[in-house]
């Protein structure tokens, strides 16, 4: 029988690792955002570090890394800006004209979104333990939201944004998984996804600010290298080499543990109390990860006749 590698034994510990990574950003955002950036400007200090970080990584590590052709650039683009630009503008958008709830329990259609697309464009199998999963999931961001103990407003804009956020955040999956199977390491579909996202960027931002953000003090300084290193540089890395040994569905489903994260930190850090649905939610979400990441009989026995047939 073939045995699955260390790595791809720890791909599913790799995911849940970057989903609590990302579940930190909110801590970093809070401070970046007193000191006067706007928030376009933090997602390009989140960008940019990536990616200077990376390239000096891969300078010393390995340049063949750098190497991509130009006919596969199309899959960069889609991680940088389809995905990461993409999501923050209709993330903030939707945030602008409807509530926090709302704008976070519409992003998190993202795992749906992936599941189905997946099975279109990569034949992943929508099993019924993924269909569990993933309405545990949205069950339990909307508990986590607070939308279900308070009153949101919705327009249809914010509507129709909100979608985009939950598309933008999935195509990082799709287009993540595309680079994949062309060959590219994760280091290198990471590089060249924030090189991307901060070129798209630009546009939007006050070099001015840029500017005085990282030069005000030498620990602001450290504030905006650390929060690219711990928010992006790490978890994208991990995430992207966990989707080498997880489907994009499963993937997503169990990045999911980002807002329970981010709930539990306001809690502790900032004593934002606890409501009885948001309890309810972070349970709901715990589970849904523990069922994505397990195999049922049939799926196991499967498994098992598959290796079979390749060794005979």
């Amino acid at each position: 029988m073939q045995q699955k590698s260390a790595a791809d034994r720890f791909a599913p510990l790799f995911i849940l690792t970057a989903g609590a990574m990302w579940g930190s950003m909110g801590l970093f955002v809070r401070v970046l955002g007193k000191i006067g950036c706007s928030s376009f400007e933090i997602v390009f200090l989140r960008s940019i570090v990536t990616a200077i970080c990376l390239f000096l990584v891969l300078a010393v590590r390995d340049r063949s890394l750098f190497r991509v052709r130009l006919r596969d650039l199309w899959c960069f683009f889609g991680t940088g800006v389809l995905s990461i630009v993409f999501f923050n503008l209709c993330y903030f958008t939707t945030i602008r004209l409807s509530s926090l709830a709302v704008a976070a329990v519409l992003l998190y259609t993202a795992p749906a979104i992936v599941i189905v697309l997946s099975a279109i464009l990569f034949q992943e199998k929508i099993t019924s333990r993924k269909l569990v999963a993933l309405i545990l999931t949205l069950v339990g961001c909307i508990c986590v939201s607070g939308m279900l103990s308070g009153d949101s407003a919705m327009t249809l804009q914010g509507f129709i944004t909100g979608l985009g956020a939950g598309l933008g955040y999935a195509l990082y999956s799709i287009f993540g998984r595309f680079a994949l199977e062309r060959g590219y390491r994760s280091f290198t579909i990471s590089f060249y996804t924030f090189l991307f996202a901060s070129i798209g960027t630009i546009p939007f931002i006050s070099m001015n600010n840029i500017r005085r953000a990282v030069t005000t003090s030498p620990s602001q300084t450290g504030l905006v290298v650390l929060y690219g290193v711990f928010t992006t540089v790490l978890p994208y890395i991990l995430y992207t080499r966990g989707l080498q040994g997880v489907e994009n569905g499963q993937a997503a489903i169990i990045a999911s543990v980002e807002p329970v994260v981010a709930t539990i930190l306001g809690t502790v850090i900032y004593h934002e109390m606890l409501s009885l649905y948001e309890v309810i939610g972070i349970v709901l979400v715990l589970g849904a990860i523990v069922i994505s990441n397990g195999k049922s009989p049939a799926e196991e026995t499967g498994r098992i006749r598959k290796t079979v047939k390749k060794t005979a």
